[in-house]
C-alpha cells in the first residue's frame, strides 16, 4: 500500500486491508525463494506454486524489504475478511489539530527550487515542505525498514487538504503502530468464501 501510494500517485486512493484463511489442505513448498516479483510487485503463480503447491514463501524485496511473505496460489484460500484502511475514527486528535494548525499557519504559495539541480526540481511551497518534515517525523518513529515508504507516502501535496491529509497520514501510522484495532476491526467481519 505505501509503495502504491508513493510510486503509483494513489494518495487519494480507498485502500483495503484483508485477512485470508487458508484451506486446511494446503501444500506449502519447501524453504523459501528470493523475491520472485517484477518490478510492481508481480509474482508468477505458475512459477513459484507449480501444480501440488499452493502456498510459496519470498524474501520479499519491494513491499517489506527483508521480510518474508507468501505467495498465494488460487486454491489455497478458503475465506476472506476485508476492512478498509485507515481506518475512521483512529487518527491521534492532538497530532491532527497541531499539524493542521501548523499547516494553516504557513503560506501555500509554490516558491521556484533555486541551485543547480533546480531544473529537475518542482516548485514547492512552505506548507509542502512542512508537511514533509511532519510526515517524516512519524515515519521516524516506525520500524526502520517502512520509514522511507511511509515518509515517501505521506508527503503532503500542493493543494492537499490539511486536515484530511492530517487524518490520513495519521490513521495510515495508527495502521502500523498499534495494529490492535485494526485486528479487532478484522474480527468483527464475518468471512467471506471464496
Amino acid at each position: 500500500m505505501l509503495r502504491r501510494i508513493r510510486d503509483q500517485a494513489d494518495q487519494r486512493s480507498q485502500f483495503y486491508l484483508y485477512r485470508v484463511r487458508l484451506k486446511p489442505s494446503v501444500v506449502v513448498r519447501e524453504g523459501w525463494l528470493v523475491d520472485p516479483s517484477n518490478f510492481v510487485g508481480d509474482v508468477g503463480l505458475d512459477e513459484v506454486c507449480p501444480p501440488g503447491v499452493d502456498v510459496a514463501r519470498y524474501l520479499n524485496y519491494h513491499e517489506d524489504p527483508g521480510g518474508l511473505s507468501l505467495a498465494l496460489g488460487r486454491d489455497a484460500i478458503a475465506g476472506v475478511q476485508r476492512i478498509a484502511v485507515p481506518l475512521p475514527d483512529t487518527w491521534d486528535g492532538g497530532w491532527v489539530r497541531d499539524a493542521v494548525a501548523a499547516l494553516e499557519g504557513v503560506s501555500g504559495i509554490a516558491v521556484p527550487a533555486t541551485g543547480k539541480p533546480a531544473r529537475f526540481m518542482r516548485p514547492s511551497s512552505s506548507r509542502a515542505v512542512l508537511g514533509r518534515e511532519l510526515g517524516a517525523f512519524l515515519a521516524g518513529r516506525l520500524p526502520v525498514n517502512l520509514q522511507d515508504q511511509f515518509a515517501s507516502a505521506a508527503a503532503f501535496a500542493e493543494g492537499e487538504d490539511p486536515e484530511q491529509w492530517a487524518r490520513r497520514t495519521s490513521g495510515l501510522f495508527d495502521l502500523i503502530d498499534d495494529p490492535t484495532r485494526v485486528l479487532a476491526a478484522l474480527d468483527r467481519q464475518d468471512p467471506q468464501e471464496v
